[in-house]
């Protein structure tokens, strides 16, 4: 499947900003699931962006616009190929006891500990043990019944938490949106002690009604060992397919949000963030 993505963001200042100084993570990821064919990231005032791969091996631009200016549109835009699942290899059943002694627990230890958005409080150990009150199983069914267990339990609602929402308080509305389900499906499985990582990105939703609002989207990756990072969207209550694109990697938000930045000039300033994803046609050769 080939995508095509529009991700426009603009700020709005009263009166002027200076010294602006940004850094975003929009291009998506080539990997064996999916290849970014082209990608343009367009900046207003024009400023020269550079690049960088983080600690999670993302590619970040950076760019600076030290003059004044009242707006600034950060305008990125992508045509992704995506795999199908029947050309993807699947994941196996590994025992959950292989995960106390594989050879690279230590290098993965960032993701089945704490992080800011996802502090393993015993409240969720406890809704994780209630998710597998049944038994334990293989680690991948272990993972799809936890997130089974939050879509079912949890009400997808907007507005009732925030970009600063821990896993915690999400836990305790049982509501939330993609962000939130990711945090508490990231919870719940390293509280059973299974590696897994906060996956942010695109969701192309084939059955879109028109006055639908488009937005970037989020899920997760658990880790198989002798398989790699297997992705569960626990916001649909499935595993990620061709309709996913995926731009970054990090243990929760805090590690890979896709705009951010500091200026100088007056405290609020407006924000409005526009997504678009359409199914495209394959480019020529």
């Amino acid at each position: 499947m080939h995508l095509r993505i529009l991700h426009r963001t603009t700020f709005s200042y009263p009166g002027q900003a200076t010294d602006s100084f940004n850094e975003v993570r929009l291009r998506p990821v080539n990997d064996p699931t999916q290849h970014c064919l082209d990608f343009q990231l367009k900046l207003t005032p024009f400023a020269e962006a550079r690049d960088y791969e983080d600690f999670h091996n993302n590619l970040a631009h950076y760019f600076d616009i030290p003059g004044p200016h009242s707006e600034l549109i950060i305008e990125a835009i992508s045509l992704v190929k995506t795999e199908p699942m029947n050309r993807r290899p699947a994941v196996p059943s590994i025992p959950t006891a292989v995960l106390e002694t594989f050879a690279d627990r230590e290098m993965l230890a960032q993701f089945y500990t704490s992080s800011h958005y996802v502090p393993l409080d015993v409240e969720l150990w406890r809704e994780a043990q209630d998710a597998l009150r049944d038994g334990r199983g293989d680690i991948w069914s272990d993972v799809r019944r936890l997130g089974s267990h939050i879509y079912r339990t949890f009400s997808y609602r907007q507005n009732v938490t925030g970009v600063n929402t821990r896993a915690t308080e999400a836990l305790k509305l049982r509501s939330g949106v993609c962000q939130d389900y990711a945090h508490v499906h990231l919870g719940l499985c390293r509280s059973v002690g299974i590696p897994s990582r906060y996956v942010s990105g695109y969701f192309f939703n084939d059955t879109r009604k028109t006055s639908e609002i488009e937005a970037s989207h989020a899920w997760i990756e658990a880790y198989v060992p002798g398989f790699g990072w297997a992705p569960y969207d626990p916001t649909h209550d499935r595993p990620a397919d061709e309709r996913y694109v995926k731009v970054a990697v990090g243990r929760d938000y805090a590690d890979i949000p896709p705009v951010n930045g500091t200026y100088r000039g007056a405290a609020a300033r407006s924000l409005k963030v526009e997504v678009t994803v359409r199914q495209a046609d394959a480019p020529s050769s």
